[in-house]
């Protein structure tokens, strides 16, 4: 799909620069959602209609991170897919993250200190030299929430894959619009209210068939069968042999709202949009007098700027004191230029 024509499909408000707190669904989702939350509200239908969306959803995801379906496991937070990975790390193991890692991504190794788990928090310029023969895994995000800053993805690799440590990536502030392979990785985890613009409760979880049987699915229920409609009742125990092992019972309206707006970004194409969001994010650096950079997240520091935005209609996050700016496939440059003058002082 023409990324002009998909441009069309959502109803935003003029100033919103925030998607990295929440995304916007396109009208497709939201309709698509609707209409199932009225065959619920008249109990018009099962179930199955609502879970074949949560099959979309996973295949739509998989298509935009180059993964196999079957090597993506969903769920509703990253924490709670990352405690598994966590309890398969053996006592004594050593953690690398970088210092600014958003918690999702940080307590559920922390949480395992007293199994002598250490967490060691290093600038994220030094990660990939942080990594070293005491290292059993590397968790980073692809890019960080505070900050936009773009993780070297590919050191962080070499730098694991030489001294035989793990990788696990949290892709919540990049996938749906920097390209990646995420099959190069161990785990590769992503909530997916932002970016990928679904209600909050979807997450997915790309687990490498080479490290599948090393983790023990401690969330299984019946949704993890192989069959999941003769998993209902009684052993013996029969998990799925793929990725869906590791599967949390769905939020199902979550996901009726998530395959459609996943299934968009997969026509339009990640690099479309990273195309799009990376030239208002400079359009934005530009009118602040800031070299260009390669993130769709700007962080800088003007006086007075939330107040200044506030009054102005534009809804962009604080974060540690300094404002973030986030541009997606709907924004506009007359959003980037409303923040603009809001920041200047100028009168729009």
């Amino acid at each position: 799909m023409d990324l002009r024509v998909a441009r069309g499909l959502w109803d935003p408000e003029p100033g919103w620069l925030d998607t990295a707190s929440y995304g916007l669904p396109p009208r497709p989702a939201w309709e698509e959602l609707q209409a199932a939350l009225d065959v619920w509200r008249h109990g018009r239908t099962n179930w199955h209609g609502w879970d074949e969306s949560t099959h979309r959803a996973r295949r739509a995801f998989a298509h935009l991170v180059h993964a196999q379906a079957d090597d993506v496991a969903v769920g509703s937070t990253v924490s709670g897919l990352l405690s598994v990975v966590a309890a398969a790390l053996p006592a004594g193991a050593r953690v690398v993250v970088p210092e600014i890692e958003f918690t999702s991504n940080l307590f559920p190794w922390l949480v395992h200190e007293d199994r002598g788990v250490t967490v060691a928090p290093v600038p994220p310029d030094a990660l990939a030299d942080a990594v070293d023969e005491r290292t059993t895994l590397v968790a980073f995000s692809l890019v960080q929430s505070a900050t936009g800053r773009i993780a070297p993805y590919d050191e962080v690799i070499a730098a694991a894959r030489a001294h035989g440590a793990l990788v696990c990536v949290d892709a919540t502030q990049a996938c749906g619009w920097l390209p990646f392979d995420a099959t190069r990785v161990d785990v590769f985890v992503c909530a997916a209210y932002k970016w990928l613009m679904a209600p909050r409760g979807v997450a997915f979880c790309y687990i490498h068939p080479d490290v599948r049987d090393r983790l023990r699915p401690l969330q299984a229920g019946w949704y993890a069968g192989e069959h999941v409609h003769e998993s209902y009742y009684g052993p013996p125990l029969r998990l799925a042999a793929s990725a869906r092992r590791f599967d949390v019972s769905p939020a199902w309206f979550c996901f009726v709202g998530a395959a459609p707006a996943l299934e968009l970004l997969g026509q339009v194409g990640v690099e479309a949009v990273g195309e799009h969001n990376v030239a208002l994010a400079n359009r934005f650096r530009a009118g602040l007098g800031l070299e260009p950079g390669a993130s769709a997240i700007v962080n800088v520091d003007v006086p007075g700027a939330q107040e200044r935005l506030r009054a102005a209609g534009v809804r962009a996050s604080v974060r540690a004191g300094r404002v973030r700016a986030s541009f997606h496939l709907y924004t506009t440059e007359r959003d980037v230029d409303l923040a603009l003058e809001a920041l200047s002082g100028r009168s729009p």
